[in-house]
């Protein structure tokens, strides 16, 4: 399954109901699974980003749901990537290569 990277830093409201994080870490789990995603780990960080997630999901639809829905509860902004394992870029090379 596709893996993402999602960067994410909390809005005025995240930040002024911080104690509430931990829970809204498991909340945000478990409404990534009710879409069919997965997350996979969730990192508080210091620096530019508050907060990073690890998430899987079948798809990219399945992924910007995912963070739609956990952005419109406001706490959080985000911004995803999409990673590439080992056997992934393998395959992207052998591609590229022809």
């Amino acid at each position: 399954m596709p893996t993402y990277i999602a960067l994410l830093n909390w809005t005025d409201q995240g930040i002024r109901n911080y104690k509430e994080t931990a829970k809204r870490a498991e909340a945000f789990g478990a409404a990534a699974q009710k879409l069919g995603a997965k997350l996979l780990n969730l990192y508080w960080t210091v620096g530019p980003h508050d907060l990073v997630a690890i998430v899987e999901a079948p798809d990219d639809e399945t992924v910007t749901a995912t963070l739609l829905q956990l952005g419109g509860v406001g706490n959080v902004r985000s911004t995803t990537l999409r990673a590439f394992g080992r056997e992934e870029m393998d395959r992207i090379v052998t591609k590229a290569a022809g």
